[in-house]
C-alpha cells in the first residue's frame, strides 16, 4: 500500500466535515429523545421507532466517509465501518425493545406491544424493516468477504431478521394476507415473503456458524428456533404443507444437535 500524502488526508478531513457534522447532530438528537422518553413521554413507542430509523441514516453516513475514504486515500476506514456497525446494532435494540428479541415468540404474546404502535401503518413499518436490511447488506459488502465479523453477521443479520417478524401486528396481517381488496394487502404479501426468506435465512446461517465455524450447540439451538419461527408463519398464513415440511427438518437439525452433544459429553 502507498504511502497517504499529507494533501490526500487534509482532503478526506475536510470532505468528511459534514458527515460528522449531521452524526453529531443526530446523536444529539438522539440523547434529547431518550430523555423524553425516559421522563414517561406517551408517545415513546414512537419516538424508539424514529430512533431506529435515525440510527439507520448515521449507518449509511459512515459507509459513506467510508467509501469516502477508498476513493481519496485508497484505503478501507475500518473505523467508520466499526461504527457503523456498532450503531445498526442500536437501531435494532430500539425495535427489540419495542416488539421483543424472542426468535419463536407466540403471536398473541405481542399483542400488548403491537397496541402500543397501533397508529403506525404497515406499509411505514415495511419501509423501516427494508431500509434496516439494506444497511446490513451494504455494511457486509463493505467488510468484504474476509472479515472478521463474518460470523458476527450472523447474529446481526438474526436480529434483525426477529425484530421484522414481531414488528408486523400478525393478528391484522393474517386478515389482510386472504384480502385482496384490502389496502394493506399487497404491502402484506411483500412484507410476509421478506420474514419468510429472512427467517430461512437466518436457520441455515446459524446451522453454518455451528458446523463450520464455533460448534456452540446455543448456535444450533437458534437456528432451530428460526425453523420454529418460520413453522409459526407458515401456519397463520394457511401454508400447511410447508408448516409440516419445516416441522420435519426442525426434528431432524433437534435430533443432529442431540446426537452432537452426546458424542462430545462421551469423549
Amino acid at each position: 500500500m502507498s504511502k497517504i500524502s499529507d494533501e490526500n488526508r487534509m482532503e478526506f478531513s475536510e470532505t468528511i466535515k459534514p458527515y460528522q457534522s449531521k452524526i453529531t447532530a443526530l446523536l444529539g438528537k438522539e440523547k434529547t429523545v431518550l430523555n423524553t422518553i425516559n421522563s414517561g413521554a406517551a408517545d415513546s413507542a414512537y419516538k424508539k421507532i424514529m430512533l431506529a430509523e435515525d440510527m439507520i441514516y448515521i449507518a449509511t453516513l459512515y459507509m459513506a466517509e467510508n467509501s469516502l475514504s477508498l476513493k481519496i486515500l485508497d484505503v478501507k476506514n475500518n473505523d467508520a465501518l466499526n461504527e457503523s456497525r456498532k450503531i445498526l446494532y442500536k437501531s435494532i435494540i430500539y425495535l427489540e425493545e419495542l416488539v421483543s428479541n424472542v426468535i419463536d415468540v407466540p403471536y398473541v404474546d405481542l399483542q400488548d406491544r403491537h397496541d402500543s404502535i397501533k397508529n403506525s401503518p404497515v406499509k411505514d413499518r415495511f419501509v423501516l424493516i427494508k431500509k434496516l436490511g439494506l444497511a446490513i447488506n451494504l455494511l457486509e459488502l463493505a467488510f468484504g468477504d474476509n472479515s472478521k465479523w463474518k460470523w458476527s453477521f450472523v447474529e446481526l443479520k438474526g436480529r434483525y431478521a426477529v425484530v421484522a417478524k414481531n414488528f408486523i401486528d400478525m393478528r391484522e396481517a393474517a386478515k389482510s394476507y386472504f384480502n385482496p381488496s384490502s389496502e394493506n394487502y399487497e404491502t402484506t404479501i411483500l412484507y410476509i415473503r421478506l420474514i419468510t426468506k429472512l427467517l430461512e435465512q437466518s436457520a441455515a446461517g446459524y446451522r453454518d456458524k455451528y458446523e463450520l465455524s464455533t460448534r456452540r450447540i446455543d448456535d444450533m439451538r437458534n437456528g432451530i428456533k428460526f425453523l420454529l419461527a418460520r413453522h409459526k408463519l407458515a401456519l397463520a398464513i394457511g401454508d400447511k404443507n410447508n408448516a409440516e415440511e419445516i416441522k420435519k427438518k426442525a426434528v431432524v437439525w433437534k435430533d443432529k444437535m442431540n446426537a452432537d452433544q452426546k458424542s462430545g459429553s462421551s469423549r
